[in-house]
């Protein structure tokens, strides 16, 4: 892989970088959009049991903010309610889907560079190809008269600057695969939040009416 890497020349080392981006942001959301770290399955049932009968203390609501991105939301309708108890079903609203955009933009957050070296590898790759081929008919243009360039050293030449498109390509495939995946999951994980939340404005309505 060195020597390849070598015998592309300097265009392909942007897409190394890209490579290496891409595997961190991978890893990273890989690692952020777990499902125990976003929308466990049972914490909204076990919200609305300890808030069956009351509010909760203080510290029960940090620990539901601090448990999950929908723990975060949730916690933000407990705590309105116990500094505006008064809170209409608006204000609830406002203030858990204000607390929803902020989990959301943490749950894209690199999607946009996941995709943008999807799209930018291939561009990188036939940029290197393209100075590669004029590097390579620019040194056989210098050796003479016409034709007396050396076909085989044309033809390995030629070969060496498609290294960067085949590479380009090789971080973009994947790169996609994984921009759709992750947006796919977000996209779940965002309904899941927003049905969640409705459902426990319900609860700390018919909480707040007793």
């Amino acid at each position: 892989m060195l020597t390849i890497i070598q015998a592309a020349g300097w265009p392909i080392w942007p897409l190394v970088a890209c490579s290496i981006l891409a595997l961190a942001l991978i890893v990273e959301r890989f690692l952020s959009l777990k499902t125990a770290r976003v929308a466990p399955p049972k914490l909204l049932d076990e919200a609305m049991a300890v808030s069956a009968k009351g509010l909760p203390t203080p510290d029960t609501v940090n620990q539901l903010a601090q448990n999950s991105a929908l723990g975060e939301v949730l916690a933000t309708g407990l705590r309105t309610l116990h500094l505006h108890p008064q809170s209409s079903e608006a204000d609830l609203r406002a203030a858990m889907e204000g607390a929803g955009r902020a989990v959301a933009h943490r749950l894209e957050k690199y999607l946009n560079a996941l995709a943008t070296i999807a799209s930018a590898a291939p561009l990188l790759g036939l940029l290197g190809t393209v100075i590669g081929m004029i590097e390579i008919f620019g040194s056989q243009a210098g050796g003479g008269a016409v034709g007396s360039g050396n076909p085989a050293q044309l033809a390995h030449g030629i070969s060496i600057a498609l290294y960067n498109t085949a590479f380009g390509l090789i971080v973009a495939i994947p790169a996609l695969i994984f921009w759709r995946y992750f947006r796919s999951r977000v996209d779940a994980y965002l309904l899941t939040l927003e049905l969640s939340a409705e459902q426990f404005v319900r609860h700390l309505l018919r909480l707040k009416a007793k």
